[in-house]
């Protein structure tokens, strides 16, 4: 990102922010960063706002470092459009518009995104005026030609799922065009963030997506740690890494069981339900919740392991690594699931690379970023893992990069529990008066968590928490064209995504 760091280092620095540069520039200073990192095809973490501000986190192709460049946008709120140059940024920046009316100029797709219609109020996060009426219908995109039909689906799902709606233009059976409508599950996390303390800005942000609540939580105590320049102490670090990799498997379990089970394999279902559930328990014992929600603050950890926590987790790993490889077994060794998932769903690389899609989406479609090799935080800097990586990027990759996740995740709680230093597991934070501001990018299950803050007298004045399924949504869309409509549940369960991350 050497091209691109010439062009900021003419931007005004902002020295309280930590541990990367955030550069403030010009309109023009702006608009050739975009084309020098489109051009250079350098990858796109996030882009967020304030009142009168936009925010834009970029990262080298391999990954090493970080940016954030800062465009100043007080008239008007507006800003030289990214998705203009970079349509990964498209709904990003819908979503900037409808929640702090900031105006990105030439942006291709000016409909509402995450703002349905249903809040009351418009821009909530800047001038907040009140609707008055309803909004119109949503206009999704025209689809021509002869024996097309379109179906609906959603919001409302069967089963025990969140809301988002699909319009499925078809061909007989085949997908033609896959558009998704999201945003029913908004909480104003943003605006909830903003005044809070640091205790409740990390319940907050462990309530993003309940499935990541530790990435998230995890995430949010870094980027707090690194504004405050906070030392972690060495157990709680390693503890921390612990809850991760627990939540990592407990997640992947889950889906492995589920996409055979879309594809009419209920036998793995049940296994992998049964590995889920100890694992589980597990945390349960270990760390006093199933979930391990609430469990790391900014500082550490809410808690120690608990008495019997080791031995708890020694008999897990025991079952599973005896267990799991017979499932592997099984799900190679079944011709009826092949059948289903090789070839089905297609991500092209290039898509990957274009989105810089993270976690197993990515991986499986041969973009090699992992969080904890890219910025190795601690304790993955004393580790020995590998983050797996495939080019077929079809449903049946995406199914053994979780498969290969599990078992190096294995590896990784085994190192933990063999090297686990002893000590506290909190440092005091001290509150400062002058405004502190941080970044964290920290690898969960579905991906790379970005959080980014400014803290001012121990509370939040601005936290945005930004979800791997951003990039990952729109990808499900072109992974969908050319399969059937009844392949829909295979790939979208491949992909997992997450609604209440994405809509915030």
């Amino acid at each position: 990102m050497a091209a691109l760091s010439d062009i900021i280092g003419n931007g005004r620095r902002v020295e309280a922010h930590r541990p990367w540069p955030r550069i403030v520039v010009s309109s023009d200073l702006w608009q050739a960063a975009v084309r020098q990192f489109v051009d250079a095809g350098a990858t796109m973490l996030g882009l967020w706002g304030e009142p009168g501000a936009v925010h834009l986190a970029l990262t080298d192709e391999p990954p090493s470092e970080v940016a954030v460049v800062t465009l100043d946008c007080p008239t008007g709120g507006k800003f030289p459009s990214v998705g203009a140059l970079h349509p990964p940024a498209i709904r990003l920046e819908r979503a900037l518009r409808d929640l702090y009316g900031l105006k990105p100029v030439g942006l291709p797709d000016a409909r509402p995104w995450l703002d349905l219609g249903f809040w009351g109020v418009t821009q909530p996060l800047g001038r907040g005026r009140k609707t008055r009426g309803k909004q119109g219908p949503y206009s999704f995109l025209p689809v021509e030609g002869e024996g097309l039909h379109q179906i609906p689906v959603g919001p409302v799902h069967a089963g025990i799922i969140e809301p988002g709606h699909f319009r499925f233009t078809a061909n007989g059976e085949t997908v033609v065009r896959l558009e998704e409508r999201l945003g029913y599950v908004h909480k104003g996390i943003e605006s909830l963030l903003r005044g809070a303390s640091l205790e409740q800005g990390a319940r907050l942000a462990g309530r993003v997506s309940g499935d990541s609540t530790v990435a998230y939580a995890l995430a949010f105590a870094r980027a707090v740690e690194a504004a405050l320049e906070v030392e972690v102490p060495p157990r709680a670090v390693w503890l921390r890494a612990l809850m991760a990799e627990l939540e990592r498997i407990a997640n992947h379990f889950g889906d492995i069981g589920a996409i055979c089970n879309d594809a009419a394999f209920a036998l793995m279902l049940a296994e992998c339900g049964i590995l889920r559930e100890r694992t589980l328990r597990a945390a349960h014992a270990s760390f006093g919740h199933r979930l391990m929600m609430d469990r790391i603050v900014p500082g550490g950890l809410a808690q120690d392991l608990n008495p019997g926590g080791l031995a708890r987790l020694g008999s897990l790993l025991e079952f599973v690594q005896r267990r799991f490889p017979e499932l592997i077994e099984i799900y190679d060794n079944t011709a009826s699931l092949q059948d289903r998932t090789v070839a089905t769903g297609y991500l092209a690389p290039t898509l990957a690379r274009a989105f810089g899609a993270g976690g197993y989406v990515g991986r499986a479609s041969g973009r090699a970023f992992d969080a904890r090799k890219a910025f190795p935080y601690p304790p993955y800097d004393a580790l020995k893992f590998e983050a797996p990586v495939r080019d077929d990027g079809d449903v049946n990759a995406r199914v053994w990069i979780r498969i290969r996740e599990v078992e190096q995740s294995l590896k990784l709680i085994e190192q933990i529990l063999e090297q686990l230093p002893g000590g506290a597991v909190r440092a005091e934070i001290e509150p400062l008066s002058e405004g502190r501001e941080g970044l964290a990018v920290v690898e969960g299950f579905r991906g790379d968590i970005l959080v980014s803050l400014r803290i001012a007298g121990g509370r939040i004045e601005r936290c945005h928490l930004r979800d791997p399924s951003w990039f990952q949504w729109p990808l499900l869309e072109a992974a969908i064209e050319g399969n059937i409509v009844a392949d829909f549940p295979l790939c979208n369960k491949s992909f997992n995504c997450s609604y209440s991350g994405h809509d915030l």
